[in-house]
């Protein structure tokens, strides 16, 4: 079944009612009391590994709580995949794709570049996903209608920017020294030295803004459904790509991603990309 205009347009405002209900947990407990533990712990696995610390609080099972609920309660037909409380008919025509925050490690450290990531399949397609940064009252929203960032009351339409070169490209990445193995991280640091300028730490905000055309670029590897598929129809609405490294669609379950907001200095990065893509 094709999806409509008015359907996509319905959801498309539902997604702000799903921003606004998990930032009424979320916020609460940014710089508070959040009930820290380490899904890590007793896992024995090397401390150099990004896994060894797994944090998750109360505001990542409450924030996917509140969403789940109000999906159930708007829409009883469609599925949930989600980082905290796993699978829900995932094979429904519809699909919500949630990481109420992305970006645990900023949110226990204080710093506001967590996200609540909301993406939706139809069909096995994401067509539909936003950005939340709620403590800077910020959604970037997009679908292929196109994308913007509704913030402190105002809306308005959002787009990449040309790049012609990788010399001239803003590129991040989250934790290249965790995030990458040996062969990824020689990859990754061989596109960090014809870049223009790296920053790191700043998870799934630096998807949007390559959206929004501040960045240009973004690499990861080892990313879940619930951390990629947001940014997806974000990215395209406006006008950017992601692909996987060997510049293919990302396939559902994530793995090794590029954003690019350019095409340009996406064929150059993959250049060195490709010899370590599995």
């Amino acid at each position: 079944m094709t999806l409509s205009a008015d359907s996509l347009a319905a959801l498309d405002a539902f997604v702000l009612d799903l921003n606004k209900v998990s930032a009424e947990v979320i916020l609460p407990l940014f710089r508070a009391d959040h009930g820290l533990e380490d899904k890590g712990a007793g896992k024995n696995l090397p401390r150099e590994s990004h896994a060894a610390f797994d944090p998750v609080t109360e505001a990542d099972r409450g924030a996917e709580a509140a969403i789940r609920k109000l999906i159930s309660e708007r829409y009883p037909e469609h599925g949930v995949i989600g980082e905290e409380y796993g699978e829900d008919r995932p094979d429904a025509e519809f699909v919500w794709v949630l990481d109420p925050i992305d970006g645990t490690r900023a949110f226990i450290s204080g710093l506001p570049l967590w996200t609540t990531l909301i993406g939706l399949r139809h069909q096995g397609r994401p067509v539909l996903g936003s950005i939340g940064q709620a403590y800077l009252d910020e959604v970037f929203i997009g679908h292929a209608g196109g994308s913007r960032l509704v913030a402190r009351g105002q809306e308005k339409p959002i787009r990449v920017r040309e790049c012609a070169d990788l010399t001239d490209a803003v590129i991040a990445t989250t934790d290249a020294d965790a995030c990458f193995d040996g062969s990824e991280r020689a990859a990754w640091l061989q596109v960090r030295a014809a870049a223009k300028l790296a920053r790191m730490g700043c998870d799934a905000y630096a998807y949007a803004m390559v959206a929004m055309g501040k960045m240009d670029m973004v690499i990861e590897a080892g990313l879940k459904s619930w951390d990629i598929e947001a940014a997806i129809p974000l990215i395209e609405g406006a006008g950017g790509m992601v692909t996987n490294w060997r510049g293919e669609p990302v396939g559902p379950h994530g793995g090794q991603i590029v954003i690019s907001g350019d095409r340009r200095p996406l064929d150059e990065a993959l250049v060195s990309l490709k010899r370590s893509a599995k």
